[in-house]
């Protein structure tokens, strides 16, 4: 039985980082934050500047990453591990992560 027919479905985190104040914070946040979250169930599909934008769209990177479930998402944003790289990010971007679950 599949994942959405047992009322769990995929959710995507989306980060959209609306300002990169210290390439030095974020470059200490990364190595932190991609083992946490991929120990936490995530699945990196995109880490990038967009190719196009449109309409009211912001040239800003983007990283989009699957996991199982929101509560799987909230769980790995929420792990000591991925705590500590929110401390190494500090002020060093300016950013807004949503959990969204998949139209499955």
């Amino acid at each position: 039985m599949s994942s959405a027919r047992m009322g769990v479905m995929t959710a995507y985190w989306i980060s959209i980082y609306k300002e990169i104040n210290d390439e030095a914070k974020l470059g200490a946040y990364a190595a932190l934050a991609g083992p946490a979250l991929i120990d936490g169930g995530g699945t990196f599909l995109a880490r990038a500047l967009p190719e196009q934008v449109y309409e009211a769209g912001e040239a800003t990177r983007t990283v989009i990453i699957a996991f199982d479930s929101v509560d799987a998402a909230r769980a790995a944003h929420d792990s000591p591990a991925y705590q500590e790289a929110l401390v190494a990010l500090g002020d060093g971007a300016v950013r807004e992560i949503r959990l969204v679950p998949g139209a499955e």
